[in-house]
Protein backbone atom coordinates (compact mmCIF):
# COMPACT_ATOMS: atom_id res chain seq x y z
CA UNK A 1 0.00 0.00 0.00
CA UNK A 2 2.82 2.39 0.87
CA UNK A 3 4.62 1.77 -2.39
CA UNK A 4 1.46 2.43 -4.37
CA UNK A 5 1.00 5.72 -2.55
CA UNK A 6 4.62 6.70 -3.20
CA UNK A 7 4.24 5.75 -6.84
CA UNK A 8 1.08 7.85 -7.09
CA UNK A 9 2.73 10.85 -5.44
CA UNK A 10 5.83 10.63 -7.64
CA UNK A 11 3.66 10.18 -10.74
CA UNK A 12 1.56 13.25 -9.92
CA UNK A 13 4.63 15.35 -9.14
CA UNK A 14 6.25 14.41 -12.44
CA UNK A 15 3.06 15.10 -14.35
CA UNK A 16 2.41 18.47 -12.70
CA UNK A 17 6.00 19.59 -13.21
CA UNK A 18 5.88 18.89 -16.95
CA UNK A 19 2.32 20.02 -17.67
CA UNK A 20 2.33 23.57 -19.07
CA UNK A 21 -1.08 23.69 -20.70
CA UNK A 22 -2.32 26.51 -18.47
CA UNK A 23 0.86 28.59 -18.69
CA UNK A 24 -0.14 30.35 -21.91
CA UNK A 25 -3.55 31.21 -20.50
CA UNK A 26 -1.97 32.76 -17.42
CA UNK A 27 0.45 34.75 -19.56
CA UNK A 28 -2.37 36.10 -21.73
CA UNK A 29 -4.41 36.98 -18.64
CA UNK A 30 -1.45 38.92 -17.24
CA UNK A 31 -1.03 40.77 -20.54
CA UNK A 32 -4.71 41.71 -20.62
CA UNK A 33 -4.53 42.91 -17.01
CA UNK A 34 -1.45 45.02 -17.79
CA UNK A 35 -3.12 46.57 -20.84
CA UNK A 36 -6.22 47.35 -18.76
CA UNK A 37 -4.11 49.05 -16.08
CA UNK A 38 -2.33 51.16 -18.71
CA UNK A 39 -5.65 52.16 -20.32
CA UNK A 40 -7.18 53.11 -16.98
CA UNK A 41 -4.09 55.14 -16.10
CA UNK A 42 -4.15 56.93 -19.45
CA UNK A 43 -7.85 57.74 -19.12
CA UNK A 44 -7.30 59.02 -15.60
CA UNK A 45 -4.50 61.33 -16.71
CA UNK A 46 -6.11 62.45 -19.97
CA UNK A 47 -9.74 62.22 -18.88
CA UNK A 48 -10.36 65.94 -18.46
CA UNK A 49 -8.89 66.81 -21.84
CA UNK A 50 -10.84 64.09 -23.61
CA UNK A 51 -14.06 65.18 -21.95
CA UNK A 52 -13.44 68.79 -22.99
CA UNK A 53 -12.86 67.73 -26.62
CA UNK A 54 -16.08 65.68 -26.66
CA UNK A 55 -18.02 68.64 -25.29
CA UNK A 56 -16.42 70.95 -27.86
CA UNK A 57 -17.37 68.62 -30.73
CA UNK A 58 -20.88 68.20 -29.31
CA UNK A 59 -21.37 71.96 -29.18
CA UNK A 60 -20.26 72.30 -32.82
CA UNK A 61 -22.41 69.43 -34.11
CA UNK A 62 -25.58 69.89 -32.08
CA UNK A 63 -27.95 72.52 -33.37
CA UNK A 64 -28.53 75.45 -31.08
CA UNK A 65 -32.12 75.66 -29.90
CA UNK A 66 -33.98 78.65 -31.28
CA UNK A 67 -37.36 79.99 -30.33
CA UNK A 68 -39.94 79.77 -33.06
CA UNK A 69 -41.78 82.95 -33.89
CA UNK A 70 -45.29 82.41 -35.22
Amino acid sequence: MKTQFRFLVSYLQARLNTDERGAALVEYALLVALIAVVCIGALTVLGGGISDKFNEVNNEVAPTPTTATP
